[in-house]
């Protein structure tokens, strides 16, 4: 409210979003205006997100914090149509939440200007402020007046994006409502020891089960693990569904929608829905692969226990994620529970590696002959029976001979009688070249 620059650090499902929206909003309001005018509505806050889905979710906070006041609000990003986004930017709003590409793409068709901007917002900073983000977020920044406030907000700062963030900030304030890169105590963290990769699938379904688990995160670390698991789940009878950076914004949205009503039970997803979601009342999650980041590991676990509400965290550990387990216990300073896991239906690994994929479904293989059998019942009362193939020259399954260089075959002493009876050739008779005549003559 000071117009200083904050540093800002808390558990995740604090109210990190309220916590900085509404100080803005508070602040905006000597700016509202019932007019229709977009020149009198300029952009005057920029929140700036990692993700499409938190881009969104901050965009319903603030349209519902602003509800009863005449500040407008505008959301941007990428995926679906920049149409009716240029269309809402037209028609002027004080607060822009928007991901860095989508904004730059806007910035460079010219509709949109942040010439008047007071505060720029940083949500989830550290992942913002990655070195793949950065060069993204220096030429926004450009496009910004010198004079503004800028707010830092994320559940981890690591030293590295501390000392980045000292040069970007100005002389920043640093909030930290608790302890530097903790988890909520609200969350039972519980690790699974499993004996390979293959048993992974079936210790999520025994998890789900034996817990009562009615809905579920599952993070993965890849998006075509994301896709196989939610296909393996719904055979083991499970409501399942994926979502990653692989699908398109629409489909991404649908299927938040439908966890959030609760018609998908099971969201195996990547880190893409780790930053900043926020299902009410989500009562756990589960790591099938632990993270490559101690820091998203705070972060998944975040989704549950929200707002001071008990949550359960479960991770599936293998012997090669030793190395992985450790760095999240020195992150969060503490041991984390290891419990072994005993299968109800153990899975072979030699059935998982064979002809049998995991992902295959689990229905009788045919041969070539099976399916031409089948076909020919299937076709027989409209077709009538199957033509008989031609019989095969036994020429061609004759092998190779060599002919001896030595020997005249018949056909060459043929060609060379022929020739012999036409006499000798003579050669072809002159033809005098065009425009210059024959040759001269003697």
């Amino acid at each position: 409210m000071q117009g200083h620059d904050v540093m800002g650090a808390a558990q995740t499902g604090t109210g990190k979003t309220a916590g900085f929206a509404l100080p803005i909003l508070q602040r905006l309001l000597q700016h509202a205006n019932p007019s229709a005018s977009p020149a009198r509505h300029p952009v005057r806050a920029l929140i700036l997100a990692p993700t499409r889905e938190l881009a969104d979710q901050i965009f319903v906070n603030v349209r519902d914090y602003a509800r009863h006041t005449h500040l407008r609000s505008a959301v941007v990003f990428g995926g679906v149509d920049i149409a009716p986004q240029i269309a809402a930017l037209r028609q002027g709003c004080e607060v822009l939440i928007a991901t860095p590409g989508r904004l730059l793409d806007h910035l460079g068709q010219r509709t949109v200007t942040l010439a008047q901007a007071e505060i720029l917002v940083l949500d989830e900073a550290d992942r913002m402020l990655d070195m793949g983000f950065l060069p993204d977020i220096q030429r926004i920044i450009n496009a910004l007046p010198q004079r503004r406030q800028n707010l830092m907000f994320s559940a981890t700062f690591s030293e590295d994006i501390r000392k980045l963030a000292s040069s970007f900030l100005q002389r920043p304030i640093s909030i930290e409502v608790a302890r530097r890169n903790a988890a909520a105590d609200t969350v039972e963290q519980v690790v699974y020891r499993v004996p390979d990769v293959d048993s992974k699938r079936a210790a999520v379904a025994q998890l789900v089960r034996e817990r009562a688990i009615s809905q579920v995160i599952v993070f993965t670390n890849t998006k075509i693990g994301a896709s196989r698991l939610a296909r393996q789940l719904e055979r083991d009878g499970l409501i399942a569904s994926a979502i990653h950076g692989d699908k398109s914004q629409q489909e991404r949205l649908a299927t938040l929608e439908g966890f959030k009503k609760g018609e998908v039970s099971v969201l195996v997803a990547t880190d893409v829905a780790a930053r900043g979601l926020d299902i009410a009342e989500l009562p756990a999650v589960i790591n099938y692969d632990l993270p490559y980041s101690p820091e998203d590991y705070v972060h998944r676990i975040g989704r549950t226990g929200r707002a001071g509400a008990s949550g359960l965290a479960l991770s599936l550990m293998t012997g090669n994620d030793e190395r992985l387990h450790q760095d999240i216990e020195k992150l969060l300073k503490r041991k984390l529970e290891v419990r072994t896991l005993v299968l109800d239906r153990p899975v072979a690994a030699a059935e998982e590696r064979s002809g049998h994929r995991p992902d295959d479904d689990d229905r009788p293989r045919r041969t070539r002959d099976d399916r031409g059998d089948r076909a020919g019942a299937r076709s027989g009362d409209r077709r009538g029976p199957s033509p008989v193939a031609p019989p095969i020259d036994p020429f061609f399954l004759k092998p190779y001979e060599p002919v001896s260089t030595d020997t005249e075959t018949a056909q060459q002493a043929s060609e060379k009688a022929a020739t012999a009876s036409r006499g000798p050739i003579r050669p072809a008779r002159r033809v005098a070249a065009l425009l210059g005549g024959g040759p001269p003559k003697g």
